[in-house]
Order: C-alpha cells, then structure tokens, then sequence
C-alpha cells in the first residue's frame, strides 16, 4: 500500500485524533525515580472474583516495587464490557485490600483513582489508544479488515482442510492492501471493520528475550495480523497494554506464564510503536493435586481458588503472604527462620529465584504458617481480628466477645507471650470451638474414651469430691499441683511419675491420670491449654460449679 494512501485512511479511520505519540509523552512524562527503582503493575480484568494466583501476582509486584524504591499501581483492563460483572472492580479492591495490598497509585474503588498517568481505567482510555492507532495506520503498519465472521470462519476451514496454521497472516489477510478509494467506499456504505496489525513476521524466524523468572526464552516470531482494536473501536488486551505500559512507564510486568506465548506479539508491538519494552516476567501457576496429576486451581471446581473463600475462613492476611513469598522465593523459608522477628518486607525478593513449574497449594503448610503468625500476636491483636471477622461471619462469636471483651481477651492470652506459645488456632473460624468451653453454663459432657482407665466412676466422684475440698483459687501454680499431688497420693495415685514408673503395680496410677480428670470434670477436652491458667481465667464460680456437677461419662 501506497504511503499516500496511509495516510489518507489514518484521517478517514480516526477523523477527530489531533494528538501525536509526541503529545502524549509530553502529558505522561518519565517518572521522577530511581534508576533501579521498579514501576510495576497489577491489571486484572472486572470478570468475576479476584483468583488467588491474582493476589499471588499482585503480591509479587508489590513487593519488588518496594523493595526498590519504586511503586505499584492497579489499573483495571475493562474493555470486554460483555464479561464484565457487577460490582467487580470494587470486588477487586476490597479482596486486595483485605489481604494487605494497598495501591498508592492507580483504581481505589469504583469510581475512584489517584495518580497523574490516568486515567487508569482502559474503558475510559479509547482516544489515547487511538491516537497510537492512528500513527500505526499512517506509517501502513495497521489497516482496516472488513472480514465477517462468516468469511474467517470459511477462511479457517480452507486452512485446516490444506492443514495450515488458522489465523489471518501473509495471503489469507484479505484486506491488508486495500486502496484508499475502495476502504473509503465500505466504510462509507457502513461495513463494520476491526483493525489489525500489518505484521511482517515470520514463524519461521525467532525472537529471543530474557525473561525475568525463565531467564533466556526463545519463540517464534509472530506473523499473525492480530487485531488492535474491535468493531466497537476498544482496543484488545494486546494493543492496550503496549500503550499502558509505556504511558504510565512500567518497567516489570509480573504476570501468569499462560502469556508466554504471546510475549512475540507484545514485543512486536513495541517494536513497531518505536517504544521500549517493560522486562517481561511470567511466574508459574499455583497447582492442585487431582488425584496423580496435577492441575491449575480452578475458579469452578475449587472454592480455595478465590481469596474470599481464606477471608471467610479467617486465614490472617499477613499467613496467606508469608506463604506466598515462600512459594515466590525458595529462600524465604530459611530466611524466615533466620529472622522471625522481622516484617515480611524486609526479605529481598528475586525474580530469579522463582521457580519455574507451578508450586502445589498445600493447606496444611498454609495452616501450619497461619498458627506459627496468630502465635506471635498478643491477645489484643487476636481480640481485634477475631472480632472484625466475626461481625462479618459469625455474629454470635462477636456478640460474645463484645459483651465481655475482658474475659475474652483473658481467654486468648493464655499460653501467650512466651517463646514456645501454644498455636491451637489456624484460622479465626477455629476460635469458636476454641473458647467454646469457657462460656458452658452447664457442667460439660466428658467423652468415655478420654478418661483415664485408671480411673473407676466410683473413684472419680471420691477424687472430685476430694479436690473440691482442697480447691482455692488464690493458690500458686506450685500450691495449686500440690493440692492435686495430696489428693493423688490419698486415694492411691502415684503423685509423682518417677515413683509411678519405678513401682507402676504400686498404684492405682499417676497424678498424670487425675490432673486429666480435673481437666476433663472441668472442660469436658483431653486437650487444652494449661490447666491451671484455664482456671484461673474462668474464676472461683464457674470451676466450682463444674466440679460439682460432674456428669457421667458418655
């Protein structure tokens, strides 16, 4: 096609785009940062629920952004108005807040945005998209196709039938070299068109690039006449992330490998807008063992793939991150080790320490992380997130805290502060069954198989009446064992293990087996923390009413 001919349908095509690519760089100047400093970017489209592997990359951005001086904005790629949901992007927001990622630059919420490279929403970007597709038609690298659904769809059955590659390339790019006179005349008659890239690739040929996570990677080059903006004049995800890109001067594009193969697209791109590209880094997905196999977590089969599903559970944010950044870096765990009193973003996170196959989800190993974070709290700390997820999900567990916020925090603070604190709780939902004890007005049922063999129903009723006789609150912690060593030694338990393993036909059994009948007479658990702390946070009254209403076993 004639350059004279370019030109005249870059004016026909795009009639009120006065601005240059020059313009717009002047508007959206380089930013005023380090020369190491990272500018990266979360863009997820408004679809559906945020996916964990979403919060994974936007985690990761974050972190490297900060980690350098540098920032991280969210912008929302909404131009795929059809599969867009309602209330998606405030959705987006608030699970990313949730979880701690909080933007300084980019979407705050519905409506709302801060920072000067907006806007920052690509539906309300079309004259700046158009403006680089103006100048891509002018220099004849961009041209309107006319082509039907119907007539790419006889297109691809020709290809497949003389098994060639489908798509819209070289020969069967049916309109690439079309005359202004005859673009004028369909346009003019309304025949809808899209605009494509006039690509000079060859799938023979190959692009080469340095990958952040992957290191070298060598493609094919992209030959396809791939379209930069559809029928409605919205540009595709390929075409406006080139211009976003550069406009708002990312420099590392954190994103999912299923991209991969269409960073020569990208590339392509950049190359033909005369831009520099961002470094490219595509981070593996977060698989799930199916059986033998595994497979990416999916938004349909698995409720664990959406991040609400570990607000709901109550998985602290700061657990859900530490296990993220040891999925990123395989140097995180030793380093956490090494520095457990240290916040998370003091670790230095390198991209070519990510791991290149998908990492397996692990619940348990989340778990395991979550009761290793909520140890480390004070009991205010774990009040306060208890009780902010409870208003949301269990409102009889907030009811109560609320009620009693002393004797609550008294409850969570047991086994707290020291070096090996107790970590019975996973997740705020565990802290229901967890205090449930504590509040029991009536005497709890004792299961069967908990209480020791040793111990007979009749010698139960002398042993409990025998310690409610020898029970004061206002006793030590060595007063109060030795109160329960007499009462052992009185009715034929070993009151000391040594002597109980030296001479075990000698007794009954140990004081081991009474301090769990006390513990089971007065928790109904075999489990809990210490016992002599249980008692001392539930008081004089509720110990004693439970000892004395001692119920059968079950």
């Amino acid at each position: 096609m004639a350059i004279a001919d370019s030109v005249l349908i870059s004016e026909l095509l795009f009639p009120n785009i006065t601005e240059s690519p020059h313009d717009l760089e002047q508007r959206y100047p380089k930013r005023m940062l380090g020369k190491d400093a990272f500018v990266t970017r979360f863009a997820p489209s408004p679809t559906g629920f945020l996916h964990i592997g979403g919060l994974f990359a936007a985690m990761i951005s974050m972190h490297l952004a900060k980690q350098s001086g540098g920032l991280c904005y969210l912008r929302i790629e909404d131009t795929d108005k059809k599969r867009e949901v309602e209330g998606g992007i405030s959705g987006i927001t608030e699970s990313l807040r949730d979880f701690g990622i909080v933007f300084e630059e980019g979407v705050t919420g519905a409506g709302e945005e801060r920072g000067e490279y907006g806007p920052y929403r690509q539906s309300q970007r079309e004259a700046i998209y158009h403006v680089f597709a103006k100048e891509l038609v002018r220099r004849g690298l961009a041209y309107p196709c006319f082509c039907t659904e119907s007539e790419l769809e006889a297109a691809r059955l020709r290809q497949e039938a003389q098994k060639l590659r489908p798509g819209c390339y070289k020969e069967w790019a049916f309109h690439r070299d079309l005359p202004f006179a005859e673009v004028k005349e369909r346009i003019a008659s309304g025949q809808s068109h899209v605009l494509r890239l006039r690509s000079e690739g060859s799938h023979e040929r190959h692009v080469t690039f340095v990958d952040g996570v992957k290191g070298l990677v060598t493609l094919s080059e992209n030959d396809m006449d791939i379209v930069l903006l559809k029928s409605d004049g919205m540009p595709t995800y390929h075409f406006a992330h080139v211009v976003d890109d550069h406009l708002m001067r990312t420099t590392h594009v954190i994103r999912g490998d299923e991209w991969l193969s269409s960073a020569p697209i990208h590339l392509q791109l950049f190359e033909a807008l005369g831009l520099e590209a961002p470094i490219y880094s595509h981070i593996a997905p977060i698989l799930k063992q199916d059986g033998a196999s595994k497979r990416k977590l999916s938004k349909r089969k698995d409720p664990e793939a959406a991040v609400s599903y570990f607000k709901a559970q109550g998985f602290p944010a700061e657990a859900i991150l530490e296990y993220m950044l040891g999925l990123a870096n395989w140097t995180y765990e030793d380093w956490r080790r090494e520095h457990p009193q240290e916040e998370r973003s003091s670790f230095r996170l390198e991209l070519d320490k990510m791991g290149s196959s998908g990492a397996l989800f692990d619940r348990v190993k989340i778990e395991d992380i979550s009761k290793q974070v909520i140890a480390r709290m004070d009991a205010g700390e774990v009040y306060s997130h208890v009780l902010v997820w409870a208003k949301e999900f269990d409102a009889g567990l907030a009811g109560r805290l609320e009620n009693d916020p002393i004797y609550a925090k008294a409850i969570l603070a047991i086994g707290r502060g020291a070096a090996n604190a107790r970590k019975d709780i996973a997740m705020w939902s565990d802290v229901p069954s967890y205090m449930e004890y504590f509040y029991e007005e009536d005497s709890p049922a004792v299961a069967a198989a908990d209480v020791p063999a040793s111990i007979s129903p009749e010698d139960a009723d002398r042993l409990i009446a025998g310690y409610i006789g020898l029970y004061r609150h206002d006793a030590d912690r060595d007063e109060w064992f030795a109160a329960i060593q007499q009462l052992s030694e009185q009715h034929g338990y070993a009151g000391e293990m040594k002597r109980y393993k030296k001479e075990p036909a000698a007794y009954k059994g140990h004081v081991g087996d009474v301090s769990l009948l006390l513990r089971l007479t007065i928790t109904g658990r075999a489990r809990t923390p210490d016992l002599y702390d249980v008692m001392q946070v539930m008081g004089p009254e509720r110990v004693m009413s439970r000892l004395k209403a001692r119920k059968d076993w079950v």
